[in-house]
């Protein structure tokens, strides 16, 4: 458990980092291409949102964490990458890790109903 404390405080960091240095120290190269800035603000906000997620989870939702955390480094790292102006081609990638985001929330909600009490 102590390493998912680890790991969200350090994505939570770097999400809170990087949405500052894109707001204030990338303002005017995300602005000379349109997408840049959403890309951007998108992959701050997927990042922060699973960083609190992999912290929150009890002990019995190893998966999901690990889903979120990969999911997250490669939907946010191929936003952020293409926002840089790295290669187009990195939005094919994205939706790999929009993918192991939402089989990491499934995976919780299955999760939660194998182990509640039948009545």
């Amino acid at each position: 458990m102590a390493y998912r404390f680890l790991l969200s405080g350090l994505l939570g960091a770097a999400a809170v980092g990087l949405g500052a240095f894109g707001a204030h120290g990338l303002k005017e190269r995300l602005s000379a291409l349109p997408p840049a800035s959403g890309w951007w603000e998108t992959a701050t906000f997927y990042l922060l949102i699973h960083a609190v997620a992999i912290g929150a989870v009890g002990s019995s939702s190893a998966w999901p964490a690990r889903l979120w955390l990969a999911g997250a480094l490669i939907f946010s790292g191929t936003l952020y990458a293409m926002a840089l102006g790295g290669p187009r081609w990195m939005g094919a990638v994205t939706p790999v890790g929009g993918t192991m985001l939402i089989a990491g929330w499934l995976l919780l909600a299955f999760s939660a109903l194998k182990s509640s009490p039948t009545s």
